[in-house]
């Protein structure tokens, strides 16, 4: 007969746990996302059907369905994670008791090596954001808005206060680091002759060098 937890876990439509390699069980909606995520980059989003996901994953329709609602959910939050984590670390470098270029400088590298530690994740959403629903679109699209107004109000204070050029709008700054960021997943390997942070401050470098007065 089993036990309260086993019941539990039935109920929830999990099956046996899968190990992560060091003897202890990933968590259910950790495992889904991982799953799905690596099936994805294989296959693509609109050919991973969510039975291959729940196979894979080890666990029923009903577990994904009670952590995640659909397919579209998975994909979203592939992006959605990246992007909280971006956000919150933009925030600390944001609020850090630095000088303005100092901050700008650390975040603007922060966002390379996290886009490039995430890469995958990354190049599966933006191939496949075209498969997101109007209203999972727009709420994307307001998450990534309010990073890159985050990021252009340390811009708009180093203008303020003479410590970069207001000859170049704000708005075009961020769209020229964040257009190097988006494309990195067209041209960065792993096994080449630049390390992430090493893109990252060269990158972070070119931008403060294009705000100097």
């Amino acid at each position: 007969m089993r036990n309260f937890k086993e019941r539990v876990r039935a109920m929830a439509g999990i099956k046996d746990g899968t190990s992560n390699g060091n003897g202890t069980t990933k968590p259910v909606a950790q495992r889904l996302l991982a799953t799905a995520t690596r099936l994805f980059a294989e296959q693509g989003y609109d050919r991973t059907s969510v039975q291959e996901i729940v196979d894979r994953a080890g666990v029923t329709k009903g577990a994904l369905y009670h952590y995640f609602g659909s397919k579209e959910d998975l994909l979203h939050e592939v992006y959605g994670r990246v992007l909280r984590l971006q956000q919150e670390r933009l925030d600390r470098f944001a609020d850090a008791d630095a000088p303005v270029e100092q901050r700008l400088r650390d975040a603007a590298a922060d966002v390379v090596v996290t886009t490039i530690e995430n890469l995958d994740d990354t190049k599966i959403f933006f191939r496949s954001m075209h498969h997101l629903s109007p209203e999972k679109d727009k709420q994307v699209r307001a998450e990534r808005r309010r990073y890159h107004e985050r990021f252009r109000a340390l811009i708009e204070e180093g203008q303020r206060t003479g410590v970069f050029t207001a000859d170049v709008p704000a708005d075009l700054v961020v769209d020229y680091h964040f257009g190097s960021v988006h494309h990195l997943g067209t041209w960065y390997r792993e096994d080449g002759p630049l390390s992430p942070q090493q893109v990252a401050d060269h990158l972070a470098g070119l931008l403060l060098r294009a705000l100097r007065p």
